[in-house]
């Protein structure tokens, strides 16, 4: 029987793994058919993209990871007081948990109070998911966990047939800015069909500020954005049966002051054809290829993407420089 049931789970995971590379070929020909092109930026994240993204929240240009650890660092207390308002038990889940390097210093503050939570990160990545488990086994043994692999509404509706319990979603590192506005409130909006009324949101979110001080988040001088993106046509190639020449493009990066809008894309160096499995891609010389949105936000537009989406915007909690906020709204 346990060998039936190893075997089980093995064919299982060959097929959600078949599944997955079926989606991505998918997502990657839809996106490089249109005009302009586009690549989905959820792919970024294989294991070296996880590897390049650590190093990217480490870097002195990266000013968002350094901000909201300021927050959970300093304001700890502060952020367990507004999510335990009601004293009752609580699932705490994590879109996009990664190595939860931020949350983890509400989790030991939570477990030092007894509070009755369990802990649920989602995240498309497997890998991270699994580093994200043994970093937690080791530092909080005792700690209730459920790692849920996934899209974060398909995750987010697993989540509520394990638990009845009320909901505190934590969604950090300013995610919501790789969305378009109109992609934001639709995002919203279909978060708040997934709670109850009375669930909790906390959301991160990247405030405007200097217009060069954004840029240089995204365009750092040792490259390492460049490598994170440009590791996406690895990925393609390795896992697609693609024949991208990686060298024959380039990172670029844009920032509008007015709307707010960072974005990233990488630059055809040449005219140039592309397999991607049994379809081909032509690139004209100096084509761009859309990669992602890094959106900034005043404290009014968090206000009013709260209201118009069913939630009711209670309390701020800003970094020292103001640069930063995590915002809490509930569900109404």
């Amino acid at each position: 029987m346990k060998l039936t049931a190893t075997t089980s789970t093995i064919e299982k995971n060959i097929e959600i793994s078949k599944q997955n590379t079926e989606h991505f070929k998918e997502d990657v020909h839809a996106g490089l058919r249109q005009s302009p092109k586009y690549l989905n930026s959820k792919y970024f994240y294989d294991q070296y993209g996880d590897s390049l993204f650590q190093k990217i929240m480490a870097m002195p240009e990266y000013y968002l990871t350094r901000c909201e650890m300021d927050i959970f660092k300093n304001q700890t207390a502060e952020i367990a007081s507004v999510i335990r308002a009601e004293q009752t038990p609580f699932d705490l889940i994590e879109l996009g948990a990664g190595d939860a390097s931020k949350s983890i210093h509400l989790l030991e503050y939570l477990k030092k109070q007894d509070a009755d939570f369990r802990y649920m990160p989602i995240d498309i990545s497997g890998n991270i998911l699994s580093v994200l488990e043994k970093k937690l086994s080791k530092h909080l043994p005792d700690l209730d966990i459920e790692c849920l692999q996934g899209e974060y509404f398909d995750m987010l509706y697993k989540a509520s047939q394990l638990s009845t319990r009320r909901k505190v979603i934590l969604f950090l590192g300013s995610n919501i800015g790789n969305m378009e506005m109109e992609d934001v409130y639709r995002f919203c909006f279909e978060l708040r069909k997934n709670l109850n009324k009375g669930d909790v949101v906390m959301i991160g979110f990247d405030l405007k500020k200097e217009p060069n001080t954004i840029l240089n988040a995204y365009n750092d001088s040792n490259g390492v954005t460049a490598a994170f993106n440009l590791n996406l046509l690895h990925r393609i190639n390795r896992e697609l049966d693609a024949d991208f020449i990686v060298d024959q493009f380039e990172h670029y990066e844009t920032y509008d002051p007015v709307s707010g809008a960072c974005r990233s894309y990488l630059i055809s160096l040449q005219e140039q054809q592309v397999n991607v499995g049994d379809q081909t891609f032509h690139f004209l010389e100096n084509e761009p290829v859309y990669m992602e949105v890094s959106q900034k936000f005043s404290l009014e537009d968090t206000r009013k993407i709260a209201s118009q989406s069913g939630f009711e915007p209670h309390y701020n909690i800003m970094d020292s420089r103001e640069w930063f906020v995590d915002t809490f709204w509930t569900a109404v």
